[in-house]
């Protein structure tokens, strides 16, 4: 056979031991099994850290994880045992090289980021902003982002199961930081979403509805149920995604009971109504897909919704090859049945340069993983341009490689641009990470930024 850049190889999910955590040594399988024991044993500061891994992580370790959630962190730490049990899966705490193992982790290191990782000459783009996306600008009503012309997004809660170091939505999402202090909604849960739903009513222009927040299994079953039965009566809506990394972070949620008869329930409407519904989740790391959210994922697809989709975004150190990539396409494709969608380049939030890719690093991606997936599980590689929305990094208008800006254009107009006349011609920009470009685009930055070579920030 041809000599390929990536050998296919039919990989078995793997669910790790958590038993090689000292926290978790005498933690049975029903006990793994129960997402109400997932819940009450996720780690949330770094005394519980300790208690889980023992002795088996560093001193040093501690010391640059607290730094970073005194003085960067954007997100506070919220981490489901499922997903602590994902990193350095093959090494026991307490063994030889665990320490490094658990740094140099991929999942590691967007779930539990430490200073170090960060730049220390650009650790935040001079043009990145708490809400990167100018959704709360866009919010028809509140939590409801009407950003393109037949679609919105409700954000139906600000909380999840766990927190990811890079989350788009940290100006909202989540428990205040030292660094952040979050927005938080105005108005009382239950009249955001019927404000919502009127608001769907009175514009049948809306075809397409992705609830999310914050995670949809942070909602009480019931209220997500009748909330999702709620957009059903609406006769416009033909399409609704349910936005949660908890499938992969949490699938022992997914798995319950209530959860799975309700999801029923719905698809069973769904199709008396001609609706479409799917789950899109977030996963970024092939090691995350395990036994458990594969059936999670199958079990959701047994209950007759239209499909369950992955949305992940490119990450340093986590998935920027296209090995890294194909690995993760395959596993959830092969075994899941989860559906390679959209990797979205990371957003321009503070704190974000060590992870976030440049364009022409997303554009090499692409092309290099193309030919491999079936065509209709060939992921899209994403930029999310402020002020425009999701553009297939091909689509970029012009690309100044020296000074890391491209420029892009939009198709159709929303709520802030609706009188301007130029909207469809006018030229949006999207920045690179400044320490990947040449030394003259660097010193044009530090130049209009006042900053010292060799500043930190």
């Amino acid at each position: 056979m041809i000599n390929q850049p990536y050998a296919y190889r039919h990989k078995e999910l793997i669910e790790p031991d958590w038993r090689r955590l000292p926290g978790w040594a005498e933690v049975t399988a029903q006990q793994w099994a129960s997402a109400q024991w997932q819940r009450a044993h996720c780690v949330k500061s770094i005394r519980q850290l300790r208690q889980v891994m023992g002795a088996g992580l560093s001193e040093a370790f501690y010391r640059d994880l607290e730094r970073d959630q005194a003085e960067r962190a954007t997100m506070s730490m919220l981490v489901p045992p499922q997903m602590i049990n994902t990193m350095a899966p093959g090494v026991a705490a307490g063994e030889p090289g665990f320490t490094e193992a658990f740094r140099a982790d991929p999942v590691r290191r967007y779930m539990l980021p430490v200073f170090s990782d960060r730049r220390a000459d650009w650790p935040s783009h001079p043009v990145a902003s708490r809400d990167s996306l100018h959704e709360a600008e866009m919010w028809a009503v509140e939590g409801l982002t009407h950003r393109y012309p037949t679609k919105v997004l409700a954000e139906v809660l600000p909380t999840c199961p766990q927190y990811c170091g890079h989350c788009t939505r940290m100006d909202l999402v989540g428990n205040p930081t030292p660094a952040v202090d979050k927005h938080k909604f105005g108005l009382a849960r239950a009249d955001r979403l019927e404000a919502m739903i009127e608001y769907l009513k009175a514009n049948p222009g809306v075809r397409d509805v992705v609830v999310s927040g914050g995670d949809v299994a942070n909602l009480p079953w019931p209220r997500l149920e009748a909330f999702v039965a709620d957009l059903m009566d609406v006769p416009s809506i033909r399409d609704i995604r349910l936005a949660t990394k908890a499938l992969m972070g949490l699938p022992q949620y997914w798995l319950t009971d209530e959860v799975r008869a309700g999801m029923e329930r719905l698809a069973a409407t769904a199709r008396q109504r001609d609706v479409s519904i799917a789950i899109h989740t977030h996963v970024n790391a092939a090691q995350s897909v395990t036994p458990l959210v594969a059936g999670a994922a199958k079990a959701m697809l047994e209950t007759g919704i239209r499909d369950v989709r992955n949305q992940g975004v490119l990450l340093r150190g986590t998935n920027d090859s296209a090995e890294a990539l194909l690995d993760l396409c395959f596993a959830l494709l092969d075994d899941a049945k989860i559906m390679p969608y959209y990797f979205y380049m990371c957003d321009m939030i503070p704190g974000s340069e060590h992870w976030r890719l440049s364009l022409g690093e997303a554009l090499d991606l692409q092309h290099q993983i193309m030919g491999y997936l079936p065509g209709f599980a060939t992921p899209r590689l994403l930029c999310d341009v402020p002020y425009v929305g999701k553009r297939w990094v091909h689509q970029v208008a012009r690309y100044d490689r020296e000074l890391g800006i491209s420029y892009w254009t939009k198709n159709y107009r929303t709520a802030v641009d609706a009188g301007d006349s130029f909207a469809l011609e006018r030229q949006h920009e999207y920045y690179d990470p400044i320490y990947l470009l040449p030394r003259t685009g660097q010193d044009w930055w530090r130049a209009r930024t006042g900053q010292r070579v060799g500043a930190a920030s």
